[in-house]
């Protein structure tokens, strides 16, 4: 198998591939091999449902070659992925069969800069290496051998390079030691195989506690997100990278990456500072290396798509377990006074039956931190005896966390982590610990109220809200929409955008007064007549007039704001109407963001004779129109002009070419959502004539 996965890589040119194996109920798919990618890279794809939105599990599902060629082309169809990898590369995904059927996947991966396609040789290569994967796959069967062993991928090593003579590595490292500056080699895997003295002075550290080292652990100066990313974007686009970070107390360092399928070099040198020139250059502060970062962004963008308890509890074991090192889990909430154990991965479960339905005691540490909120860690079992005398060491684990899991300021369950070698958990690691133990505290919380049969209410949401947005040529275009975290988390909140014609376009967004399913069916028909008198070719006001006679005839004694736009993108002119909704901010070609002042109007379902004036504006290509709802700005306490002028601070530091990092950054300082969110941006393209 090592070889066959081999030859495909030599034979597409591919930088790395991960190979898996369909399970026997054919419901996921387990990672058997992986080349050109350390294990941390692809921890969070070691297990994946044939159902999750990904490329491999839509190659397997639909038996189709899936091409994705870039990172924007990532984004757009495969957002979970291209949350935790935010780097450009393309990507190939096929089933691997046999003649009795699919077996399991294949993924390659090419770096930036790969044709928009393959090409017939690449085609060609893949498929006939995914034919070949598929027999070995049969015949292991039937040998009745394990293609995989669960959650351990074996990593193929790098193709080995020409061994120079002894006469050559002694020049090779006398060319280095006479070059400016110094020198490092990393592995695949991040770690030092190589240093010159000089590049050992420049960071302050003596070559011996180098070697075989993380750069990040062995410097802790350089434990900063940014370090490992930019590691991270080499490693995955086969790009060069750079950064610059602050070795205290005041020496600058600049860094060069230069990878090839062996590793990375890199270069090192003292710079001026560079705190105004180069923002990433900020020594951050706080917890988490890269990598932890990137699997608590895929925790949470999957923990949102989790629809019950019993899904919380997958989501975290598959997630949170191979993310942190963890070898054992088990979720636990409080029901009348005992505890219940929700869920667990890695026990014995008749080890964890006798807890479960015990009466609440502080004895046991689960139900302790339930009822004080405060986490525990505990090195050693000598040290969590100390604290819980009555405990006996049953599990075989050397190592424990256990965590509250926070919902509305309150603990609702908690959740016990084990480790089967002894930990010291630093600071830096407890707070990332009790972060997403936040998370999954939230999504357990929603989930709860899911299967307390709160799912009608949030598929009728679902339902009125556009499932995709349409292709404009022309236009780029990001939505999000984010439910409120208290309640049902229904609200009225709402978004659209329609086509009119070649060169003509609407968007709408507006917000229902109220979080009940009331609001959520007004919102709908809101909706519904906004879109019928657009396509009609109404101008704003007439639209809004219109909505707002059908409201006051409805009388559903609820108040509804809306913002409603007519894109022009022949004439790069946009014409903006509201009925007492947040106006709109303009992000303008040059950085400059303002608030664009459309004429006020009341709020729709008040007077039938309401009146609407518009405002005319121009839309050049390269700006960004950003449509929103209260939600995103507003806070008990925090005056709204405020509130609104950080948001505009928030549009005009964001890079406009990448619409899906704007809306993300925006969502992600919006404040703790009492109230939905929804946010539309909207960006011409110069092709829009």
């Amino acid at each position: 198998m090592d070889t066959a996965l081999a030859d495909i890589v030599r034979a597409t040119r591919a930088t790395g591939a991960m190979l898996y194996v369909l399970t026997p109920d054919r419901t996921a798919l387990w990672l058997s091999h992986v080349a050109g990618a350390p294990r941390e890279v692809v921890a969070p794809w070691s297990r994946v449902a044939v159902d999750d939105p990904i490329p491999v599990a839509d190659a397997v599902r639909e038996e189709r070659l899936v091409w994705v060629n870039s990172q924007e082309e990532m984004a757009r169809r495969y957002p979970r992925p291209a949350v935790v990898l935010p780097y450009d590369f393309a990507l190939a995904a096929v089933p691997v069969a046999s003649d009795s059927g699919v077996r399991g996947g294949l993924v390659l991966l090419w770096p930036s800069g790969h044709p928009p396609q393959l090409s017939r040789a690449e085609h060609d290569a893949v498929r006939a290496g995914s034919r070949r994967l598929g027999h070995l796959f049969e015949q292991a069967a039937r040998r009745g051998e394990p293609v995989v062993s669960p959650g351990r991928p074996r990593i193929l090593p790098p193709e080995p390079g020409r061994t120079p003579t002894a006469e050559e590595a002694w020049a090779g490292t006398a060319l280095l030691d006479r070059l400016p500056g110094g020198y490092v080699g990393l592995d695949l895997n991040g770690r030092i195989t190589l240093v010159t003295p000089a590049a050992a002075d420049l960071v302050g550290a003596a070559p011996d506690r180098l070697l075989g080292a993380l750069p990040w652990e062995a410097l802790p100066w350089m434990d900063v997100p940014h370090v490992e990313d930019r590691y991270r974007a080499a490693l995955i686009s086969r790009t060069p990278q750079s950064f610059r970070v602050l070795r205290p107390p005041g020496t600058w360092l600049s860094f060069e990456l230069y990878p090839d399928p062996s590793g990375i070099s890199v270069r090192i040198d003292r710079t001026a500072d560079a705190r105004e020139a180069d923002p990433v250059a900020e020594t951050a502060h706080g917890p988490g290396r890269a990598t932890v970062l990137y699997h608590l962004m895929h925790l949470a963008t999957t923990l949102t798509e989790a629809v019950g308890v019993q899904d919380v509890v997958d989501q975290t074991a598959h997630q949170l377990l191979p993310a942190l090192g963890a070898q054992a889990m088990v979720l636990m909430t409080a029901e009348e006074g005992r505890l219940r154990i929700l869920g667990h991965r890695g026990y014995n479960p008749e080890l964890l039956a006798r807890f479960d339905g015990t009466p609440l005691s502080r004895d046991i540490p689960g139900a302790a931190v339930l009822a004080t909120g405060e986490p525990g860690f505990f090195p050693s079992f000598t040290q969590m005896a100390a604290v819980y005398p009555k405990m006996t060491h049953e599990d075989g684990m050397a190592a424990w966390a256990v965590l509250p899991l926070i919902a509305s300021n309150r603990p609702i369950g908690s959740v016990l982590l084990s480790y089967d070698r002894p930990r010291p958990f630093p600071p830096s690691e407890r707070a990332i610990l009790t972060s997403l133990a936040g998370l999954v505290g939230q999504a357990l919380d929603r989930a709860r109220l899911y299967d307390n049969k709160d799912r009608l209410a949030h598929r009728l949401q679902s339902a009125l809200l556009p499932h995709s947005l349409p292709s404009i040529p022309g236009l780029r275009v990001v939505a999000r929409y984010l439910p409120a975290a208290r309640g049902l988390g229904i609200g009225g909140d709402f978004y659209d955008l329609i086509r009119l014609d070649e060169n003509t376009a609407a968007a709408a967004i507006g917000d229902v007064q109220g979080h009940n399913v009331d609001a959520a069916a007004l919102m709908g028909q809101v909706r519904t007549a906004v879109h019928a008198h657009a396509t009609v070719g109404a101008p704003p006001d007439h639209v809004l007039g219109g909505t707002n006679r059908l409201l006051t005839d409805l009388d559903p004694g609820l108040f509804t704001s809306c913002l409603y736009a007519h894109l022009d993108l022949g004439n790069r002119r946009a014409c903006l109407a509201t009925a007492g909704h947040p106006p709109p901010l303009m992000r303008h070609c040059d950085g400059r963001t303002e608030l664009l002042a459309v004429p006020p109007g009341l709020l729709l379902g008040i007077d039938p004779t309401a009146r609407y004036p518009s405002l005319e504006c121009a839309l050049p290509p390269g700006c960004v129109l950003v449509l929103y709802t209260d939600g995103l700005v507003e806070a008990p306490g925090v005056d709204p002009d405020d509130a609104t002028a950080a948001l505009a601070g928030l549009v005009e530091q964001s890079d406009p070419r990448d619409l899906e990092a704007m809306a993300d950054t925006l969502v992600r300082h919006a404040p703790a959502p009492g109230d939905d969110i929804a946010l539309l941006l909207l960006s011409p393209t110069p092709d829009c004539r």
